[in-house]
């Protein structure tokens, strides 16, 4: 049941309205007295969840016993980014992920349903896992709270992805984006409702009833000279919490274009993102809009690495952004990838499959490490000079030579589709 709804089509909710609509929901519910709070880590900065991780705070006092951010297979937070994110939170609060070593299987999503979703393509069961904590912690309230955005592996991000893939287990994790990428990224970009949801909302409703999850979900837009502001926030222990995000988040996170753009400019803010892992975002989020035979420019002055992981940076060094076909006969001939389906998905994703090129500006990988990973290299202080971000403005802008470039100001906070890609239909 939804417990509290507090959204706008335009313009920036206030620190105070979404603090009141937190507060107004959590009065609603049972008293708890120990409480876990699963928030994002700093790649959803701009979520507004380390504000409300803070209020949640300020709320349960000492009542609240842990905090474990949503990791998935990232790097653990830095005290800087905890401090930068979660403002006055005490430090001690916080745990880490180990996607490896920290879970338990909940149950297990059995292989006739997925190969009923997928067509037959993939008979393969799904196990159910979370961070063992969410078992064993003897929590009576489990706030989760984050972001719904458009993503490549769910379609729309956050609900129970933020427990099953933000605190899942290695196996989990793989499989999920594996079976995303077979399905292909373009069938499921946006979408609330798609195979990869259905399996997690199966988990849901036969394997976690016993967890007392409530769900606190935002919806960020931009605002014209895109930067982020929140528009909603929500609250609710079941699917409608999501699905009401997810109808607010369609309509301020889709951006929708008349023509495809030759060219799509896009700048990676180099606090967030800091591997490709994160970065092709950028990828993921404008290949519905971008021309055949166009090119995405990638500017990226904190890329330091590929994967967020030592084992999956290797296997992007060693196998690159080769495309689907390739990464299926890849996945087939070599142990490595069949036991890291995940990273095999990434390469997936993060491959134009010939249809347009992508050039990477990074800050600190080299030209030949860029190119063996399939991309062009572009030197930064070239392309800061010509794609001066701070002289774009989101959207169709020309240059003093003639060029019209697209410019994506952060590709995290949407999705970008030539119209006739994404029909509204396509969203349901």
């Amino acid at each position: 049941m939804i417990r509290a709804k507090l959204a706008i089509e335009t313009g920036a909710l206030t620190h105070e309205q979404m603090e009141a609509a937190l507060f107004s929901a959590l009065d609603s519910l049972p008293k708890a007295k120990r409480v876990l709070i699963i928030p994002p880590d700093f790649t959803r900065y701009h979520s507004r969840a380390g504000l409300l991780t803070e209020m949640a705070w300020r709320y349960y006092g000492s009542s609240l016993a842990d905090i474990l951010p949503a990791l998935g297979t990232h790097f653990a937070m830095t005290d800087e980014e905890i401090s930068t994110m979660y403002g006055r939170t005490p430090r001690d609060l916080f745990r880490v992920h180990n996607w490896r070593k920290d879970v338990v299987t909940l149950g297990e999503v059995p292989a006739e349903f997925i190969g009923e979703l997928t067509g037959g393509r993939l008979m393969i069961p799904w196990p159910a896992q979370v961070n063992r904590m969410l078992v064993e912690g003897k929590y009576d309230r489990i706030l989760s709270i984050g972001q719904v955005v458009p993503h490549e592996v769910i379609g729309m991000a956050n609900y129970n992805k933020n427990i099953f893939v933000g605190t899942g287990g290695s196996e989990g994790i793989n499989k999920s984006h594996f079976i995303s990428a077979v399905l292909g990224i373009e069938n499921i970009l946006g979408r609330a409702d798609n195979p990869v949801r259905a399996i997690l909302n199966y988990a849901s409703d036969h394997f976690a009833q016993a967890l007392p999850i409530t769900y606190v979900q935002t919806v960020i837009g931009m605002d014209a000279e895109g930067k982020p502001e929140p528009r909603g926030i929500f609250v609710g222990d079941d699917s409608e919490c999501f699905y009401r995000a997810s109808e607010l988040s369609q309509r301020a996170n889709i951006f929708l274009v008349e023509r495809q753009p030759k060219k799509i400019v896009a700048w990676m803010d180099p606090g967030e993102f800091k591997s490709t892992w994160l970065a092709n975002k950028a990828v993921y989020r404008s290949r519905l809009a971008i021309a055949d035979g166009g090119e995405l420019v990638v500017i990226a002055p904190g890329l330091r690495e590929f994967g967020e992981d030592p084992g999956i940076d290797a296997l992007i060094r060693r196998y690159g952004y080769c495309g689907t076909d390739a990464v299926l006969r890849l996945v087939e001939q070599n142990d490595d990838l069949k036991q890291m389906l995940g990273a095999a998905a990434h390469l997936i994703h993060g491959s134009s499959e010939g249809r347009f090129s992508v050039t990477y500006a990074p800050g600190a990988i080299s030209e030949g490490e860029i190119r063996a990973a399939g991309y062009s290299y572009l030197d930064l202080q070239t392309a800061l000079k010509r794609y001066a971000p701070d002289s774009l403005k989101p959207g169709f802008n020309t240059l003093p030579d003639g060029e019209e470039v697209y410019f994506v100001p952060n590709p995290a906070l949407g999705l970008w589709a030539f119209r006739d890609n994404f029909p509204e239909s396509a969203s349901r």
